[in-house]
């Protein structure tokens, strides 16, 4: 509901418009003075002020250019109004933002129309805003591999439907960004995308979070603004993203489920329900068909969310498309830490091919940021400059999806080997193969060390 607050000193005016504005189906608040005015800006959220430009405790300009000033996602339209309007006045206030100038005695019909068209010039700002946000965040879902390839088709022939879908994957995955591609293919791309993790909101706090809350009923604990928006009404006419839907707990489930078959809600405190039009996208990493079997889950959820089901495959699944992520996220954080042309060998490439990547493409990413700040003059990422992690073996998955190391050696010593065959390549590879200066560094004798060498298999060409 589009929110007004109406600033004049006359008590007759502000009774007069506050009746109006509520038959006409607005959120109406009314003040006498600019500083409690400003007050309440700052605690609450406004569509559109009216306000007088002759108040007892401040001229009315002032206040205005006091507004711009506020939390960019905070600031309304205002609409100046005043008994003593002059061509001077109006530039003055046009300078300073105001979206419109109102004379006394108001115009009824006018008062709506200019209201009304400050109402969509403030949704067509906040749409521009959340659309730059969505073009500054937006990835794409690069890989070359069979399953990125087939990933894509599905996006591409699925995006353009309102059918809600149900993306699966581990953590780390990418599930994110597919939903973010899905919105940006979608007729939807214009208007919001909203997103929402789930996991990461306390139980408190996530009906709040999902559908708002109005004007005196703030959930305990809460130090924010007195009135807010939820997700759901953000996403209007978008797409609403709900991460790790499957952490939501079974109160806040049948909430959403009502949302969904009804296309409207009740904000908390709010008498009056809300309708929206919104796509759901939901992801999890979890096998929600085992949690409804539990009783984790609704199994009358699962079916409204699980129209169009989509499978992110896990980076060990498809390491062909790594050197690709590799180049990606260079260029990416290369221009964020002023570096924009650093590259990585085939060698170094290699390397990262043979490991797991238990954390997936999240794990690779924060992986090339790390290495980067810690070789800051380096342009050219070479093996030696990769943590010793990615030198490890595969391992193998338990049964939870947790990695497993020491099923891979069938022994103590042969694990031990095998670390050792690393460790002693990493050294060897951060003194650009001089066995001598390697053996130094180990602390070994370099005859000592070319006998473990020709133990563990290594070579190495001086």
């Amino acid at each position: 509901m589009n929110h007004v607050l109406i600033v004049d000193d006359e008590a007759e005016i502000r009774e007069s418009l506050e009746s109006i504005l509520r038959e006409e189906g607005y959120l109406v608040t009314a003040s006498a003075t600019a500083a409690e005015a400003l007050e309440l800006l700052r605690d609450a959220a406004y569509d559109v002020v009216l306000l007088d430009i002759w108040l007892p405790d401040r001229d009315g300009l002032e206040a205005l250019a006091e507004i711009r000033t506020l939390d960019r996602a905070n600031v309304p339209e205002v609409v100046i109004i005043s008994g003593h309007g002059t061509i001077e006045a109006a530039v003055r206030a046009t300078k300073l933002g105001a979206y419109d100038f109102l004379e006394k005695p108001l115009s009824l019909d006018r008062t709506l129309i200019v209201l009304k068209n400050a109402m969509k010039a403030r949704q067509m700002r906040e749409d521009n805003e959340e659309f730059s946000r969505q073009l500054a965040a937006k990835g794409t879902v690069t890989g070359q591999s069979v399953p990125m390839k087939a990933l894509r088709q599905q996006i591409k022939l699925m995006a353009p439907t309102n059918g809600r879908v149900l993306i699966y994957g581990e953590s780390g995955t990418g599930k994110e960004l597919i939903g973010r591609a899905m919105h940006a293919e979608s007729l939807r791309r214009e208007r919001p995308f909203v997103e929402l993790n789930c996991a990461a909101i306390p139980e408190d706090y996530i009906e709040s979070e999902l559908f708002g809350y109005r004007h005196g009923a703030v959930p305990a604990g809460t130090s924010g603004p007195l009135e807010k928006k939820g997700t759901f009404e953000r996403a209007d006419g978008g797409t609403l993203f709900l991460d790790e839907v499957g952490d939501m707990s079974l109160k806040t489930q049948a909430k959403v489920l009502r949302a969904l078959d009804e296309q409207r809600f009740l904000p908390v405190g709010a008498s009056h329900p809300i309708h929206v039009d919104v796509r759901v996208i939901a992801a999890t990493n979890k096998d929600l068909e085992e949690e409804i079997a539990r009783g984790n889950f609704r199994e009358d959820l699962f079916y409204r969310l699980n129209v169009i089901p989509f499978f992110v495959p896990p980076l060990r699944d498809r390491k062909e498309d790594i050197p690709l992520l590799v180049k990606e996220f260079l260029q990416q954080f290369g221009q964020q830490y002023g570096r924009p042309h650093v590259e990585m060998t085939e060698d170094a490439l290699a390397a990262l091919r043979q490991y797991h990547w238990p954390g997936n493409v999240r794990e690779l990413r924060n992986l090339v940021e790390r290495v980067l700040i810690l070789n800051p003059k380096t342009q050219r990422i070479e093996r030696k400059h990769l943590p010793m992690l990615v030198y490890r073996g595969p391992g193998k998955l338990t049964e939870s999806g947790r990695l497993n190391r020491g099923e891979e050696f069938s022994s103590l010593l042969e694990a031990r080997e095998a670390y050792e065959r690393d460790y002693i390549l990493k050294k060897l590879d951060e003194n650009h193969g001089n066995v001598s200066r390697t053996a130094e560094s180990l602390g070994l004798e370099r005859s000592h060390l070319y006998r473990k060498m020709k133990t563990l298999g290594v070579s190495v060409k001086e």
